[in-house]
Parts: structure tokens; C-alpha cells; sequence
């Protein structure tokens, strides 16, 4: 879908960003498996939520944190996940002349400054749901240079997840080309040359804020303590 107005126009708002992706998603496998659904970054979280009541399917978020190049604040050269696993953007960290013991610091003092500090807030603190032997599908609003998508595939992985899917309304062709040689599919309905800024595709878009993620991530916990009540009960 476009606008005829504005070719570059995507989706009207999140939900319809929401709806376009859940098209292209396997819901009966997801279904028929147990299944996590992992929101990779905030705004991952809208569409994670989506995808798990669609597929009636178990919801976290997985907490990340970028690692700027010293001179220039606007460009992430690494990542690191909550699991303190990093990826570098090898391209990037080469073209700056950063040293590696710079990344790595940087991850570390991310990680106990930034990540701890969502866990906590997110979460209460409480470790990320088992991914031992469960279809994981990795959520995100957005793919554009695959850094915090890769990271957490390699949070997953060290998790023990079984399959390993990504879900993403709009992402860049190269990237998407890429990630398809390190998991088990990749959902999108939209695959973009040139891939510029999220709200750029978009007729309406807006951020969500702390309490609408805090509100998304309680409300999914709370059905999964339903459900496993429920559960018990009826054995």
C-alpha cells in the first residue's frame, strides 16, 4: 500500500502498520507451537502485543541500548542487549578508527547505567521469559542497519530458542537480505530501497510513551498468569 499522494506513505498508523504485518505472519504455526513473542526495542513492544493476542502466543520485551561513535553522538556503532551480548557495526567502527576496548566499554558502562535500569523499570527487575526450545518470534517497528535486531538474535540464540523468526512492518531490502541467512524467516510487508526514517512512512505517527509500553508489557503478563491458572486448573 502507498499514498497516492505521497508514494512513500506506508501505513496510515500503527494499527494499520499492525494489521499489514499480522498478513504476512504464519499465525497457524505460531499457534500450534509455543511461542514467545520478543519486542526488540520500544517501539517494538505495539507490535509484539499485536502479534501475541493474534496468535495467542507469550510476550516479553528484550531491552537494548545503542553505543554511539565518540564523534558523532547521532551514529550507533554497537549494541547491547540486556543479556550483555554486543554487536558491532564492523563497517562503521573501521570508517571512525574506533578501538574495540572503546565498544566494549561503552557496552558495559550501557549496560549498568541504561539496560539495568529498564529491566528494572519494564520488568521489576525479573529476568527475561524461557526461550528454551520455543519458536521466538523478534518483533521491532522498524529495521534499518539490523544492529539491534542482530543483537538480540544473538540473545535468543544464547537463550536456547528453537526457531527464530522477525516481524517488522518496513525494513530496508539489504538488511532484509541479510538477516535471512542467520534465522528462520522473516516477515514484512513492506521491504524499502534507501530505507530513510520510520516516520517517513507514515501518515500518523507517534511515539509511544513509558506509561502506554509499562501498560502493554503489565497487561500481557497479566494474561499469561491467567492463562497458566487456568491451565493448572483444568489438569
Amino acid at each position: 500500500m502507498s499514498n497516492d499522494l505521497n508514494p512513500n506513505i506506508y501505513f496510515d498508523d500503527r494499527d494499520d502498520a499492525s494489521r499489514q504485518l499480522i498478513e504476512t505472519l504464519p499465525l497457524a504455526l505460531l499457534s500450534e507451537n509455543e511461542t514467545v513473542i520478543i519486542g526488540v526495542s520500544e517501539g517494538g513492544v505495539y507490535f509484539a502485543d499485536k502479534i501475541a493476542n493474534a496468535c495467542d502466543a507469550q510476550m516479553d520485551i528484550l531491552l537494548t541500548e545503542p553505543i554511539w561513535a565518540p564523534n558523532n553522538p547521532e551514529v550507533a556503532i554497537a549494541m547491547i542487549s540486556e543479556t550483555e551480548k554486543v554487536v558491532m557495526h564492523k563497517a562503521l567502527v573501521d570508517a571512525f578508527d574506533i578501538n574495540e576496548d572503546f565498544v566494549y566499554s561503552e557496552a558495559h558502562r550501557k549496560y549498568e547505567e541504561d539496560v539495568l535500569t529498564y529491566v528494572y523499570k519494564y520488568r521489576k527487575g525479573k529476568d527475561l521469559v524461557s526461550l528454551e526450545g520455543k519458536y521466538v518470534v523478534l518483533a521491532d517497528e522498524c529495521i534499518e542497519t539490523g544492529l539491534t535486531m542482530m543483537v538480540a538474535l544473538k540473545s535468543v540464540i544464547e537463550r536456547g530458542a528453537k526457531n527464530i523468526y522477525i516481524a517488522t512492518p518496513i525494513l530496508d531490502k539489504t538488511v532484509y537480505q541479510n538477516l535471512l541467512t542467520v534465522c528462520d524467516g522473516v516477515f514484512c510487508p513492506h521491504k524499502i530501497q534507501d530505507y530513510i526514517s520510520i516516520e517517513y512512512y507514515y501518515q500518523n505517527f507517534e511515539v509511544l510513551d513509558f506509561d502506554e509500553i509499562c501498560a502493554i508489557v503489565e497487561a500481557q503478563e497479566e494474561k499469561h498468569k491467567i492463562a497458566e491458572a487456568t491451565e493448572v486448573i483444568e489438569n
